[in-house]
């Protein structure tokens, strides 16, 4: 494996509890990243296993442990975000259980069960980066995998979940894929809807659930049915023709195969909308912390600063691109954080090529096309409002990375002010990212509170590799090592910054 891909993904060291000077735990993993010919969807190809594993092992942690999730509970997954190297694997789910002082709402489960369901292509990843450096894009992908297998819903697959009947279990879904936002449901049962993305949600009861890319949730489902096989059926949505995957659960004292009748998807994204205004916080209950979540009344702080974020695509000298405002962003030879840190922003990008109230020129609603470095300046510790509006005919996911923000928003059309009077400014849904619709907009709120350089992006990878990003560079009004880690003496150096001396270490 060359360096790239090893500074990409070797992460963490050897799972080790260790306390020091009356510290939180630190819990250390250790990687051993290789490529492996796998066939997810029945054509053998070259694959990223993580310790001989596809998908990658499961990293467990309770809140407040030091693995960088500090102050969170929940379902997400890690995931190689450079090169596209996603496309050849090498993710694996990391959860992240409450502390024992902090009451749960629910009963502990008889089991907890992660399952990662994504699109996938069938050719590698070094083919299709070569599509989209020259100008193509990716196309549909061939099919879905669950935990990295298709499943023939024949009756004939291995199940992948054994249930005791009677009992109940937690599933936490993630959609890992690269283009397309899934469906999942029980085929038989019910999910009561538990947890997303960090937050205890009010708990309904769903037969199927909309999954956009990069998103996480946590249901319970309880094995109360006649004692046979059934299925997990998640299929894309939005798409012509849907690819659908399936994964076997077995009751423990099955007598015979699942029903080859599986429950439909549901249609249009209306439907989609509707659920995704159902979801409300528990207000009640806590997450990583002692105090109920809904003490923090996000809805009565005072909007600072607003941003308008309009996507769009088009071609520079031929080549498909994906923007932000008109900007799509590249990485400059320098990377933006090492010169920022030496000292030498100017000589690497310019702050805010993306404005904040953004309107489009040309004819058809977009602009033309500018690629550069894309950096916002944030200032610490102000309520930010985004408002992202998709004018586009396609569903998009946006993830903030850094950040938990408040969904209090999706709406058809375009924003102006006065939609503020819709917004959901009691129970909206704490998490970390967001699906927009077609023709339609999405308004997220979140306090600057966590300094340093922060990516926002779609979670398309063909959108994020070809531009449809940016970062968000916040600074605590004094740098110290309370607020961010002095670079480690062994960070690899280059662009301007690699000769340069060392700049002072932050101090506590």
């Amino acid at each position: 494996m060359n360096n790239k891909m090893r500074c990409v993904l070797a992460i963490l060291l050897a799972m080790t509890c260790i306390s020091v000077n009356g510290e939180d735990p630190y819990l250390f993993y250790e990687w051993k990243v290789t490529y492996g010919t796998l066939s997810p969807l029945g054509v053998p190809q070259k694959v990223i296993l993580i310790n001989n594993q596809f998908p990658g092992p499961r990293i467990n942690g309770t809140s407040n442990n030091n693995v960088h999730v500090k102050d969170q509970i929940g379902s997400y997954y890690y995931y190689p975000t450079t090169g596209l190297l996603r496309a050849a694997g090498g993710y694996g789910p990391l959860t992240v259980v409450s502390r024992a002082l902090i009451p749960v709402p629910f009963d502990k489960p008889e089991d907890d069960y992660t399952v990662l369901v994504g699109d996938w292509y069938t050719k590698s990843h070094t083919e299709l980066r070569s599509m989209l450096d020259t100008g193509r894009g990716l196309g549909r992908p061939q099919g879905l995998v669950i935990n990295g297998k298709s499943g023939k819903g024949d009756g004939k697959d291995e199940p992948m979940y054994t249930l005791t009947p009677g009992k109940t279990y937690r599933f936490r879904f993630c959609n890992v894929g690269m283009k397309d936002s899934i469906n999942v449901r029980f085929q038989g049962h019910t999910m009561r809807l538990v947890e997303i993305e960090g937050s205890h949600v009010v708990q309904n009861v769903y037969d199927s659930l909309d999954i956009h890319l990069g998103q996480c949730l946590s249901v319970l489902v309880t094995a109360d049915k006649e004692p046979k096989d059934y299925f997990i059926v998640a299929s894309t949505r939005f798409t012509k023709e849907p690819h659908t995957a399936t994964a076997t659960i077995r009751y423990a004292n099955s007598k015979s195969p699942a029903s080859p009748q599986l429950p439909k998807a549901p249609e249009g994204w209306e439907w989609s909308l509707n659920q995704f205004r159902s979801f409300r916080w528990n207000l009640t209950n806590s997450a990583a912390r002692p105090n109920p979540q809904g003490s923090y009344h996000y809805g009565k702080i005072n909007i600072s600063r607003t941003i308008k974020l309009v996507t769009s695509a088009g071609k520079v000298d031929g080549k498909l691109r994906y923007a932000i405002n008109g900007i799509s962003h590249v990485d400059p030879p320098t990377p933006i954080r090492l010169a920022q840190h030496y000292g030498v922003s100017d000589k690497v990008f310019k702050y805010d090529l993306i404005k904040d109230d953004y309107k489009p020129t040309g004819e058809d609603g977009q602009d033309k096309i500018t690629l550069g470095p894309s950096v916002i300046n944030g200032t610490w510790k102000s309520f930010v409002e985004f408002v992202i509006e998709n004018p586009g005919k396609s569903v998009q996911s946006f993830h903030m990375s850094g950040y938990a923000f408040f969904a209090v928003s999706i709406e058809p059309g375009r924003w102006s002010p006065e939609k503020r009077k819709n917004y959901n400014l009691l129970d909206a849904v704490s998490r970390n990212t967001i699906q927009v619709y077609p023709n339609s907009f999405a308004v997220i709120m979140t306090a600057l509170d966590n300094a340093g350089l922060w990516n926002i992006r779609a979670n398309s990878m063909e959108k994020h590799y070809l531009g449809q990003q940016f970062y968000l560079s916040v600074h605590a009004a004094t740098v110290s090592l309370q607020d961010e880690y002095n670079m480690p003496d062994n960070n690899l150096l280059c662009g301007i910054v690699k000769d340069l001396p060392k700049p002072i270490p932050f101090r506590a």
